[in-house]
């Protein structure tokens, strides 16, 4: 697993609302995807969830393993999404097939805010870019309000 992390000037419940929000999600990831929406059950552990790019329609089908929260959340991707189908079986969707893990702890007053992915070699060097974008995207987001 490929580990991010960054410290924020704010209560984990604050940086975990900016994660979770339906309002600021859309921000934060817009390094992975402008258009960045998401569909889930109001984050239910259990529960599914889809990650997709608004523009393109594309994006990909994950489960809540493990929802606590104000702590920990953790996604298994289980499959792509594309042209309204959720696909879990092919090869291509194996590739997008691991965990990812987001991780909150108060050390010293502050936030900070690990998140674990698993990443195949093919897309560690995007990851490696956008991770960092994402999680100064949700500093500031968790520092202004």
């Amino acid at each position: 697993m490929e580990k991010f992390q960054i410290t924020i000037n704010a209560s984990r419940e604050k940086v975990w609302d900016i994660l979770w929000d339906e309002d600021t999600y859309p921000v934060w990831t817009a390094p992975f995807s402008e258009s960045s929406q998401v569909e889930t059950d109001q984050w239910k552990e259990g529960s599914k969830v889809l990650f997709i790019d608004g523009d393109s329609g594309e994006g990909m089908v994950s489960t809540i393993a493990k929802n606590i929260p104000g702590e920990f959340m953790s996604f298994r991707h289980i499959g792509i999404y594309k042209n309204g189908v959720e696909d879990t079986e092919s090869a291509q969707a194996r590739e997008w097939s691991g965990e990812e893990n987001y991780t909150l702890k108060t050390v010293n007053g502050k936030t900070e805010l690990v998140v674990e992915m698993d990443i195949d070699e093919q897309h560690k060097s995007m990851f490696e870019d956008l991770w960092p974008k994402a999680l100064r995207t949700v500093k500031e987001l968790a520092e202004e309000k």
